[in-house]
């Protein structure tokens, strides 16, 4: 049971040890995937992204992108330490040093893999796929590659705006120099590898949802109850409930079912009440229950 701030450190300190190897393993290989990918697709194609790979891209005449990357890392390293705080710069230190060391050790990948087709369009969703698989593992496992990331969670505390915000500023500069550095189209393509990389992100990081939670709001409530436990043989949890605005107590009906079974149930709600209020949303994790 949780009765102090202690107790809820000592909680902390167990979900950072919980599989820690594993945890390093498959965090190792996947930065080592996002810097193949780095220099196989985004690297010899121009795709200024956003972050500081991004930067990387636009001096890389001037400077071997995996030295920028550390380099820019390790001041941003800094920085973070002393604004941010020891714990939240704690989780970047393995991405900071081992991804750019990746890039360099992958810098003549292409002269292994040799892609015979130079469509620039397939180079784009493969890097937008691989790396975002790569990043969402990396950051599922606690970890970080460090990079505009901690810059926008700088921008963030400075400025009192989301995180979101801020790294959408500070990766719009970097894309808008890239457009300057590159050209137009290559931005368009850059935009298309960013959508990719942060939808795939997204979904290592919450899953693919193979379930449905639905929230019924019925006059007919033993009806759709009955249909859910005999039609679709599932359970259904009754939550009771106060209406905002006349101030009515009305139950809820909560049920998940598998996504298949989707237009099954809103059909069924549909045929039983017509003027029945639901609302449906993804459930991505359904644990225990008889």
């Amino acid at each position: 049971m949780i009765k102090n701030k202690k107790d809820l450190k000592k909680i902390n300190i167990l979900i950072k040890k919980k599989n820690i190897f594993k945890r390093y393993i498959f965090s190792i290989a996947a930065l080592f995937v996002l810097a193949a990918a780095y220099n196989l697709f985004i690297l010899p194609n121009n795709l200024v992204y956003g972050g500081v790979s991004g930067i990387a891209i636009i001096t890389k005449d001037i400077i071997d992108p995996a030295i920028l990357i550390l380099v820019a890392n390790v001041i941003l390293l800094i920085f973070s330490y002393f604004i941010l705080g020891k714990e939240k710069t704690s989780g970047s230190l393995v991405g900071i040093f081992l991804y750019p060391l990746f890039i360099k050790l992958t810098a003549n990948i292409g002269e292994i893999i040799i892609l015979e087709n130079n469509d620039i369009l397939l180079n784009v969703l493969f890097a937008g796929f691989l790396s975002g698989v790569s990043t969402g593992i990396i950051i599922k496992n606690g970890f970080s590659t460090g990079g505009t990331d901690i810059a926008a969670q700088i921008l963030s505390k400075l400025s009192k705006t989301s995180i979101g915000k801020s790294l959408l500023i500070i990766d719009g500069v970097i894309i808008a120099l890239g457009g300057i550095r590159f050209g137009l189209i290559k931005v368009m393509y850059a935009i298309i590898l960013l959508y990719i990389y942060s939808l795939m992100t997204d979904k290592i990081i919450i899953g693919i949802s193979d379930n449905k939670a639905f929230y019924v709001i019925t006059s007919k409530e033993e009806e759709v109850k009955l249909f859910v436990l005999e039609n679709l043989n599932h359970g259904v949890t009754i939550l009771k409930a106060k209406g905002g605005y006349k101030g009515e107590r009305k139950n809820i009906l909560l049920c998940v079912v598998p996504a298949r079974q989707y237009f099954k149930l809103k059909e069924g709600i549909a045929l039983i009440d017509r003027d029945a209020f639901f609302v449906v949303t993804d459930a991505y994790e359904v644990k225990g229950g008889a």
